[in-house]
């Protein structure tokens, strides 16, 4: 399935409102109104810490990655946190998480991001398995425990 990856600007922030809505409907969470997700992606997609990819077209997107970025000490690069990444259910298994991922990977290593961020909770081993499927870890190198946020 060939499918768009783009990297969102302000003039999209409503359809990831609406994706961010959809996203924590789907899981049950209690959640804010779209339009008010909307109104502040309109404001953080402006920021150049504000990093959001999303997947199939502005007309009909299937996914989003969100990213911010803050300093740090450690290197001279930003580090990255995923905030949210979101797949509709019926373009799950296609690889556009992955792909969202990917592509945020490229752009981060463009910035000499050395590090990112993910909260995944204990619970969920199928995005955990997605996650070290790509490649990310809880265990430091040359460690053998592992780390918790």
């Amino acid at each position: 399935m060939a499918m768009e990856i783009f990297r969102a600007e302000a003039s999209h922030a409503a359809l990831i409102g609406q994706l961010l809505w959809d996203f924590n409907s789907e899981f049950g969470s209690t959640t804010t109104p779209a339009s008010d997700f909307a109104a502040r992606f309109e404001t953080l997609l402006e920021r150049e810490d504000v990093l959001v990819y999303v997947s199939g077209t502005p007309d009909s997107p299937t996914g989003f990655a969100y990213f911010t970025l803050r300093p740090t000490p450690y290197f001279d690069g930003p580090l990255a946190q995923l905030e949210e990444l979101y797949v509709v259910p019926e373009f799950r298994n296609h690889g556009l998480g992955t792909l969202l991922v990917g592509m945020a990977q490229e752009d981060l290593m463009d910035l000499d991001c050395r590090e990112i961020h993910i909260n995944v909770d204990e619970i969920d081993t199928d995005t955990r398995r997605f996650y070290e499927g790509l490649g990310f870890s809880n265990i430091q190198p040359g460690e053998d425990y592992r780390m918790l946020c």
